[in-house]
């Protein structure tokens, strides 16, 4: 059937909480047009800006959460 894809879908899982998970490898393209790859089998994608490696997720939502439930 000509409108199948070639290729599997990569699976996205959403997090409550956390970051976006999405099967590797991955391109992403940020607001400024830049873009970021990685080729791990899963990335780990930040979505509340906090991380020190955007787009990428170093868990900086963690500490955040645990500061305003003490």
């Amino acid at each position: 059937m000509p409108n199948e894809p070639a290729e599997p879908p990569h699976r996205v899982t959403l997090t409550n909480d956390g970051p976006i998970l999405v099967e590797g490898p991955v391109e992403v393209v940020l607001d400024d047009g830049r873009t970021a790859r990685s080729n791990r089998f899963v990335v780990a994608l930040c979505v509340c800006r906090r991380s020190r490696s955007y787009p990428w997720c170093d868990t900086s939502h963690r500490a955040r959460d645990k500061r305003r439930t003490a």
